[in-house]
């Protein structure tokens, strides 16, 4: 356990983050001045890293050891760069918004100086770290701009730079196709599983427990679904996602009752895609694939997390490496052409052999796209009971397997289009989306990059209203609005006209 003192709010964010990230085997309490007297009693006596941070400044103390840095010392963040230009612009970004940068870096100095580890995405501590290199080409920024801007102001690796930039101008060339103002994407949640797996935190809940509910959560999900199609009856479709949980645990009936009512309330002929996780290959049959053809479904998931049968039986997925291959099979079978394959890399004892197993398998089969997981370290999991018993060095995701991946992604002619980041997760890596030309999940990048609506229904779900508004500087200025659904089945169920209401307040005008 690692207490951290820290005197001044509003940085607490930033420092557990870094400091997680570089003792991972450790849980993180920041103190503040803020923080409740039972608690700061609680924690006081073992208190490993003290921060004073100060107008021009800020020292830190870990084992009797004292750092210190001066805001002064960012002068030289820009030394050796061209004169003029977008450069003086970055110049002039230092001096405004410098201070918690700055600090962040000399807090990442000091950690990486203490256990001689160095960070893929430096200090970054967000979910969406290409979101700076997509605002920057936006704004018409250079490649080699946005290369040093995330070099020196957040120490992020070369590997990752690239990816960034990559991705980022793939994610733009993907973007021009959707309606930002009077459009809107769809997600749908069934949040039912064959079981639970160990690292999940979704609302999921097992289907065998809840099978006499199924219908009457439809019958609710139907009615949010009547009220969100009256309310955007003027505006475009785009994109829908039906996820979960796991969507295909429903009844081949109850499957195509959900799809007959979505396309009897929604107009699609806009819609550019239209996906079904089907995630769970315990739960996939081929009537349940028919359903899926005749409702015109172009993408599906089908997900083996890893083709190892000793860790897919430790982390609770009950379907067999063996049930994987034919769910695929199948599925190509009946004419599904955009299959996508997650792997979570990082699982409890797995190790390099084991992703290079995993890997080769699925380059055989041969999925159109391939999503790769860093596995993240949910407080609301199993994985995080496991973890006490068994020690978090059992959790090995590293530079090698990453590559391992990318390497098979490359091997499938795949393409990287999208990534997020998520706390707590293994080797502080992340999550990338690898895609064919003309296959890319255009969902993923949207839930990303928070650039259009997204109008979220059933249990756990959440909307975001995205509103574009005239900025002082004559551009644009994007306004984010939630609201969310609650999560348990029964009180969804139960308060259905309240989670109408919430989607009312948040889109009266």
């Amino acid at each position: 356990m690692i207490a951290v003192e820290l005197n001044k709010e509003n940085f607490e964010y930033d420092v557990n983050a870094l400091v997680r990230a570089f003792y991972p085997e450790e849980s993180v309490t920041v103190l503040t001045p803020a923080t409740g007297a039972d608690k700061r009693e609680q924690y006081g006596k073992d208190i490993s890293i003290r921060i004073e941070i100060g107008e021009d400044g800020a020292a830190v103390t870990v084992s009797g050891e004292t750092y210190t840095w001066n805001f002064r010392q960012e002068e030289n963040l820009a030394e050796g760069l061209p004169e003029g230009g977008e450069w003086d612009d970055f110049r002039a970004e230092i001096g405004e918004r410098g201070f918690k940068d700055g600090f962040k870096r000399f807090l990442y100095g000091v950690l990486s100086g203490r256990t001689g580890k160095r960070l893929p995405w430096g200090n970054l501590t967000g979910i969406r770290p290409t979101k700076i290199a997509y605002g920057m080409l936006e704004q018409g920024r250079s490649d080699d701009y946005i290369r040093e801007y995330y070099r020196r102001k957040h120490l992020v690796s070369p590997e990752k730079i690239r990816l960034s930039i990559d991705i980022a101008k793939r994610e733009r060339k993907l973007l021009n196709r959707v309606h930002y103002q009077g459009g809107y994407s769809l997600y749908i949640g069934i949040p039912f599983c064959p079981a639970t797996c160990l690292y999940c935190s979704f609302p999921s809940f097992p289907i065998a427990a809840y099978r006499k509910q199924v219908d009457s959560y439809l019958e609710c999900l139907f009615r949010e679904m009547e009220f969100v199609a009256e309310q955007r009856k003027d505006d475009i479709l785009d994109s829908v996602y039906i996820g979960g949980g796991t969507p295909t645990t429903l009844e081949p009936e109850q499957l195509d009752r959900l799809l007959n009512r979505l396309k009897s309330l929604f107009d699609f002929s806009t819609v550019q895609e239209f996906t079904v996780e089907a995630g769970r290959a315990d739960s996939i049959n081929r009537k349940k694939l028919e359903v899926l053809r005749r409702h015109g479904v172009g993408r599906i998931s089908v997900n083996p997390q890893t083709m190892k049968q000793e860790t897919l039986d430790l982390i609770g997925r009950k379907a067999s490496v063996e049930q994987v291959e034919r769910a695929y099979a199948l599925a190509r079978e009946m004419g599904f052409d955009n299959i996508n394959m997650d792997l979570i890399l990082g699982l409890p004892g797995e190790t390099a052999e084991d992703v290079r197993h995993t890997v080769d398998r699925v380059v055989q089969m041969g999925p159109d796209s391939l999503t790769v997981h860093s596995l993240a370290i949910k407080r609301a999991s199993k994985l995080n009971r496991w973890i006490q018993e068994n020690g978090v060095s059992m959790l090995r995701n590293t530079d090698e397997t990453m590559a391992i991946a990318a390497q098979g992604a490359e091997r499938l002619g795949l393409v990287p289009y999208y990534l997020y980041r998520q706390k707590n997760m293994s080797g502080n890596f992340e999550n990338v989306g690898y895609a064919k030309e003309g296959k890319f999940g255009l969902y993923n990048i949207l839930i990303m990059e928070e650039v259009q609506t997204i109008l979220a229904l059933g249990a756990g779900s959440i909307s975001k209203k995205v509103s574009y508004q005239a900025a002082q500087d004559g551009g644009e200025s994007i306004l984010i609005e939630r609201c969310e659904n609650v999560k348990e089945v029964a009180q969804y169920i139960e308060r259905i006209e309240e989670m109408i209401e919430r989607k009312r307040v948040l889109f009266r005008d």
